[in-house]
């Protein structure tokens, strides 16, 4: 058989699975709580009945349910942790992933799912994410409209959707300290899209997305969000073929200035952001790293209205580290906001693990520091659980150890800039253009005749060793 046909098959074959598996599923009482059937938002108890508020307990617990390196209210580099770090949860991976894939059903049967896509079932899994943050202790989350409410037959039911549980939200918020750090449009997953939305070919689907975006927009804003994130998984190509790249191009650009025009129209005040990836799903996404993204918005006059959400994954499929994305982001000014996330790098693909590699997560607090934080924007956890993780307590282990993770990097930059050697060392490596001559170098005024003289002056230039190594030994004490 072929490969081709053999993946067909494999797909025919998953979704037949699929659809048994949701037909199937109901809504277990074994956690302690008591759901009613499909037609009903109401729940007996809680959620999550085993598990209580999250604490710091230190670096000694051995308790999985407990912080040992995030400890919000703490004081580090004269920021409370919490401030440094500006956790979120994201909507879609935590209560939306389903632990399918191409080659597999549905693996996560959680106790309040009953199989549907109903708006009664929106409004029970909208509940149960807050008592989630709750316990968790994180004040901000992130969604796409139609992760939260369900797709109506038409706009303006979909809409109604929207607005019925966007409602729910408001109210849910109104009781605690939570809030949204940002909200986004799904313009990837619906057949009208698979040409892209901005960038469609057709003229009809371009029009339905930005009445998406509007409405995503005002929800966002409604719902008290501080940002607002433009993720165009479709705005790219397979083939230049059949593609007009100049005219695309355009298209987004115009349509990225509209979105610009109507944040303004409804006084929203939040951060626009621009997600970038190089591909998956297409072949070429416009988008491809931060700098190609800068440019972009240099082209066509948009710097000063959209800043960046940096995805670690990403980053590295881009051919770059997260680390290097941050600083292209940090040093033109427009680093907005992390999906703090990691990829395998023996897959290749955009895995969405949750982060928790120490170097790493150093490294991008390094560039978090630099840029004195990341407020408005923060660290979003656009990360799953593996399809293999199955217990509803995996979905706290998965965010503690995230959070833990990025607090212990938070720590350790601490610790590189009370010793000092690290910068020290950068320093002194730069330090011949802190002469003079380097003055007037840097100050824009270093016309080759003059350089020219001077080399005639000084002679064959002397070169330092870069101590590339050493740089690594101190960085390493650190961890």
């Amino acid at each position: 058989m072929k490969g081709g046909e053999l993946l067909v098959l494999l797909l025919a074959s998953s979704l037949c699975l699929s659809a048994a598996v949701a037909a199937q599923e109901t809504c277990p009482a074994d956690i302690g709580a008591k759901c009613a059937d499909a037609a009903s938002d109401d729940w007996e108890g809680e959620f999550f009945p085993g598990i209580a508020k999250i604490n710091y307990e230190g670096p000694t617990s051995k308790k999985p349910l407990s912080y040992k390196w995030y400890n919000a209210e703490e004081v580090i580099l004269g920021k409370k942790m919490k401030d440094w770090l500006r956790f979120s949860v994201a909507f879609w991976h935590t209560f939306r992933g389903t632990g399918g894939d191409p080659f597999g059903a549905p693996t996560k049967n959680w106790p309040w799912e009953d199989g549907t896509n109903s708006l009664a079932m929106a409004k029970r899994r909208m509940k149960a994410h807050f008592e989630f943050m709750e316990k968790l202790g994180v004040e901000r989350w992130c969604f796409h409209d139609r992760d939260i409410a369900p797709d109506g037959k038409t706009l303006a039911e979909t809409n109604a959707n929207l607005d019925e549980i966007v409602e729910l939200a408001k109210q849910l918020q109104s009781e605690t300290n939570i809030k949204p750090l940002w909200g986004t449009a799904q313009l990837f997953m619906h057949p009208r899209y698979m040409h892209g939305a901005a960038t469609s070919p057709e003229v009809k689907v371009y029009a339905y997305a930005a009445a998406q975006v509007k409405k995503a927009l005002e929800v966002t804003h409604y719902l008290g969000g501080e940002n607002y994130v433009f993720w165009g998984g479709r705005e790219g190509y397979q083939t230049l073929l059949n593609t007009d790249m100049k005219r695309e191009l355009e298209h987004l650009a115009n349509f990225l200035q509209a979105a610009v025009n109507h944040k303004k129209k409804i006084g929203f005040n939040g951060t626009l952001l621009i997600e970038p990836k190089p591909q998956e799903p297409t072949k070429h996404q416009y988008d491809w790293d931060v700098a190609t993204t800068f440019s972009f918005l240099q082209k066509f006059g948009l710097t000063g209205e959209f800043k960046i959400n940096v995805e670690c994954n990403h980053a590295t499929l881009s051919g770059h580290s997260c680390h290097h994305e941050l600083e292209t982001a940090r040093i033109n000014d427009i680093l907005g906001n992390i999906d703090a996330n990691t990829g395998d790098p023996q897959v290749g693909w955009d895995t969405d693990e949750f982060l928790t590699d120490i170097s790493e997560a150093t490294l991008i607090m390094s560039s978090v520091v630099k840029n004195d934080g990341l407020a408005p924007g923060g660290f979003n956890f656009d990360a799953k659980l593996r399809r293999e993780s199955t217990d509803v307590e995996d979905l706290f282990i998965a965010h503690i150890s995230g959070m833990d993770t990025m607090a212990r990097g938070l720590r350790n930059v601490a610790k590189l800039i009370e010793d000092g050697s690290l910068d020290e060392l950068v320093r002194k490596r730069y330090q011949s253009f802190d002469t003079e001559i380097g003055a007037m170098i840097e100050a824009g005024k270093g016309d080759f005749e003059t350089l020219e003289k001077k080399v005639l002056e000084w002679g064959e230039p002397t070169v330092p060793s870069g101590k590339q190594e050493l740089a690594e030994m101190l960085f390493q004490s650190a961890l």
